[in-house]
C-alpha cells in the first residue's frame, strides 16, 4: 500500500464529507495512527507533508520518534492508547497531545509530570460511551467530576475522545460524545477511525484517528 496515495485519498474523503456536513476541512485533524509501524513506513507520509501522528504506547514512541523528529522537528505526536500513570513523565516530555485521560489517578500523575517537565500537554478525556470498561475511558456519569478535577489541577483539557463498541453502528455513540462535549463546554471531539471516520465527521469530530486505511493491516 502506498501511504502517500492513501493519504491523498483520505484527505479527499474528509473534504467531501465536510462539504456535506457544511464544515471546513481545516477544522478536522487527521491523526495518522502509526502504532506498530516502523520508521521507514512512517517516513513517506512525513515526506508527503503530513505532520500529525498517533501512537498507542509511550515506549514504542520513544523507540522511533526521536530519530524521525531529527529530520522532521515539526511532527506532532498524539498518544491515542491508554496511558499508564507510571509513564506520565515520559509522556510529558515526548507527547504533544494525550487522547486517553480517563481516571483521577492519571490526572494527579499528569499534573506532577507537567510541572516537572515544565510544559503542558493538551488532553482529551476518554469517555466509555459503550460501557466497555476493558477499553478504558471514564463512565459517562463520572465525567463531570473528572473534568472538575482535571481543571482544578490545571490540566489543559481540550475535548473528549471515544472508541465505540465494535460491530455496532457507531453514529449514536458519536452523537453522545458530541452532546457531552457541548454540555461541558469543550470544543474538540476525538472520534472516528478507519472504518467510520466519515460518520464521525458528520457528527462533529475534530480529530479522526486513522491507521489501517493509511498503512494497511498491521502484521
Amino acid at each position: 500500500m502506498n501511504a502517500a496515495l492513501q493519504l491523498a485519498e483520505i484527505h479527499d474523503r474528509i473534504a467531501r464529507t465536510c462539504a456535506i456536513a457544511r464544515r471546513e476541512p481545516a477544522d478536522v485533524t487527521l491523526v495518522a495512527v502509526s502504532k506498530t509501524h516502523p520508521a521507514e513506513i512512517i517516513a513517506p507520509l512525513l515526506e508527503a507533508g503530513h505532520r500529525v501522528f498517533g501512537e498507542n504506547r509511550v515506549q514504542e514512541a520513544q523507540a522511533k520518534w526521536p530519530t524521525l523528529r531529527e529530520r522532521w522537528p515539526d511532527a506532532q505526536l498524539h498518544l491515542v492508547g491508554r496511558l499508564q500513570s507510571n509513564k506520565a513523565e515520559d509522556a510529558a516530555r515526548l507527547i504533544d497531545c494525550i487522547h486517553s485521560l480517563d481516571r483521577p489517578s492519571l490526572v494527579a500523575a499528569l499534573a506532577r509530570a507537567f510541572d516537572k517537565a515544565g510544559r503542558q500537554v493538551s488532553c482529551f478525556v476518554q469517555v466509555d460511551v459503550g460501557e466497555e470498561p476493558q477499553k478504558g475511558g471514564c463512565a459517562v456519569r463520572d465525567l463531570p467530576g473528572l473534568l472538575t478535577q482535571a481543571r482544578g489541577a490545571d490540566i489543559p483539557v481540550i475535548g473528549l475522545m471515544c472508541v465505540p463498541p465494535a460491530a455496532i453502528e457507531p453514529a449514536p455513540f458519536f452523537a453522545l460524545l458530541d452532546k457531552l462535549a457541548r454540555d461541558n463546554g469543550l470544543a474538540e471531539r476525538s472520534m472516528g477511525m478507519s472504518g467510520d471516520y466519515e460518520t464521525a465527521i458528520m457528527l462533529g469530530a475534530t480529530h479522526v484517528r486513522v491507521g489501517t486505511a493509511l498503512f494497511g493491516k498491521r502484521g
